[in-house]
């Protein structure tokens, strides 16, 4: 078997197994103790610290933003960003939408030494900016998630899988995908997570006895837009087992899924 057949072989059996039952009993004891927090069974509250004033060179700057003359720090959450997103995308200000989510995702802890926003400077000086993020978000309304994905890879210096796909996570709050599931934000954490479960379903079954096939397919950054889409199948599938189990608020809950794996890991 090729690399890539071993790959695939080893796709199926995880979208056989789906979580095991040590991941299950984790995400409800996340889930137990975030239920009053996350009422609504979505990740809407889900908030980060930002300093506006770090970010200053950047614009356009959202206007429901903290402003960049505030002194000190400010909150964003999730459900916030999602409204900034879908009013940007009305008048079809891209770049607002992106910036918005590019704050929220960097927050205060993401950007030491101003790395955030001077990376961001960068991605917002692109002259083609604007068209690609245009075509992703027609890709993501007439085609799929992995349309869409694929329309940003190694498009824009500066800007990889783990921010565009926060930017196409919180576009398909407002542009739902014509075909297939969602968008969802995957970046290095969530990789690594989904590299273990790989590793331990290859050693079991024999297509990958020594984790090199997940380690090249869950790489740390750069997944293909193949990879893109096993992902989001993996996370709703797993979303509704979690629901059946019992141990989840709900069978569409995928993106309250990608948090708590984020948030805590089942190893």
């Amino acid at each position: 078997m090729s690399r890539q057949d071993r790959a695939d072989a080893v796709d199926r059996e995880m979208a056989a197994r789906l979580l095991p039952g040590v991941a299950l009993e984790a995400l409800g004891r996340w889930w137990r103790g975030n239920a009053v927090w996350l009422a609504d069974g979505t990740p809407g509250a889900h908030t980060v610290r930002y300093s506006p004033s770090r970010w200053a060179q950047i614009a356009p700057w959202p206007s429901a933003l903290a402003p960049v003359t505030q002194a000190g720090d400010a909150d964003i959450s999730r459900a916030q960003v999602a409204l900034i997103v879908a009013e940007a995308l009305r008048r079809e200000d891209y770049r607002e939408a992106l910036v918005a989510t590019y704050v929220w995702g960097k927050g205060k802890s993401g950007s030491p030494g101003g790395s955030g926003p001077a990376t961001l400077h960068k991605i917002l000086t692109a002259d083609d900016l604007d068209m690609v993020l245009a075509r992703a978000v027609t890709a993501l309304s007439e085609h799929s998630a992995e349309a869409a994905y694929a329309t940003l890879q190694d498009r824009i210096a500066w800007f990889g899988p783990s921010f565009y796909t926060k930017f196409l996570y919180f576009a398909g709050k407002t542009v739902p995908p014509s075909a297939g599931p969602g968008p969802l934000i995957l970046d290095r954490v969530l990789a690594r997570r989904l590299r273990s479960l790989a590793q331990a379903v290859g050693r079991e079954t024999g297509h990958d006895p020594d984790g090199s096939v997940a380690l090249w397919v869950w790489r740390e950054w750069n997944w293909s837009p193949h990879r893109y889409a096993v992902y989001l199948s993996f996370m709703y599938a797993a979303a509704r087992q979690a629901a059946a189990m019992g141990t989840w608020p709900s069978d569409t809950a995928s993106d309250l899924l990608e948090y708590a794996l984020f948030s805590t890991g089942w190893q």
